[in-house]
């Protein structure tokens, strides 16, 4: 009975992972990691580092020494962020992760949050997003144009999509392992901020449950901004597609259970 018990309680353990991409972080990550391991001291880290030019895998290697419970994984090449979280994701999981949070590196995703997102997770919910768009959220240091882009990009995609989500775009959050299993990591697509859309029109789709959380989202203070025109306009396009997506499976699934 004492065997079995311990079984149980092992089985319903939390294991959290926080999925860290990087690409010339190293003025950035020290920080960053000692501050995880300061709120989210039993969690693993996982960093995936693009071959950094500036040094960040190494400096990670030295922190690992020091703070513990921290793993490196370079990659050969720059291949973009949302392919760095599909690649962390499968890592986690595969190693017994419960739980994955994805954050930035570059501080702009207050580490003090992580206990609140990770909680949400725990007590249910597939996903919980670090929201800069429900009360109590705001952001930071970002002239008018990128707040206008940001705040009505994400009215564009809850419209379109039918998301009943203020912050579709954000990229500070945790899923539990059950809502990756749902989206279905080997069939998304898209990079950037449309990684980030199409994770949640997919979870939504499954009927995956999402809470938001008020976060203030500060831009970065160090490193250069991995922002692009291309990822932009890429948001953009995706949001229709994924539309068209839903009319036209919406239609056959409609035609199936008519025949």
């Amino acid at each position: 009975r004492r065997i079995r018990h311990a079984c149980i309680v092992e089985s319903l353990m939390v294991r959290t992972t926080v999925v860290i991409p990087t690409y010339n972080e190293a003025g950035n990550i020290e920080t960053v990691l000692t501050r995880v391991r300061g709120v989210l001291n039993d969690a693993h880290i996982v960093i995936v580092d693009d071959a950094s030019p500036d040094g960040t895998a190494a400096l990670v290697e030295r922190l690992a020494e020091k703070l513990g419970g921290i793993e490196l994984l370079v990659r050969p090449a720059k291949s973009g962020l949302a392919s760095a979280y599909r690649d962390g994701f499968r890592h986690a999981l595969r190693n017994g992760a419960t739980i994955c949070v994805e954050m930035d590196a570059d501080l702009s995703h207050d580490p003090a949050m992580l206990p609140a997102l990770v909680s949400a997770v725990s007590h249910g919910a597939h996903l919980a997003i670090g929201s800069r768009y429900v009360p109590g959220g705001r952001i930071v240091g970002w002239p008018w144009r990128r707040r206008f882009l940001s705040r009505w990009g994400n009215r564009y995609a809850a419209l379109m999509l039918g998301l009943a989500v203020n912050d579709a775009t954000a990229g500070f959050r945790a899923y539990s392992a059950s809502a990756l299993a749902l989206i279905n990591l080997d069939d998304v697509r898209a990079e950037g901020y449309g990684f980030q859309v199409e994770m949640t029109h997919r979870l939504v789709r499954a009927g995956g449950s999402i809470v938001e959380i008020p976060i203030t989202f500060a831009d970065r203070t160090e490193g250069e901004s991995k922002m692009s025109a291309g990822i932009v306009r890429e948001a953009l396009l995706l949001v229709p597609s994924l539309a068209l997506r839903d009319l036209f499976g919406g239609r056959r699934r409609r035609r199936r259970q008519a025949g």
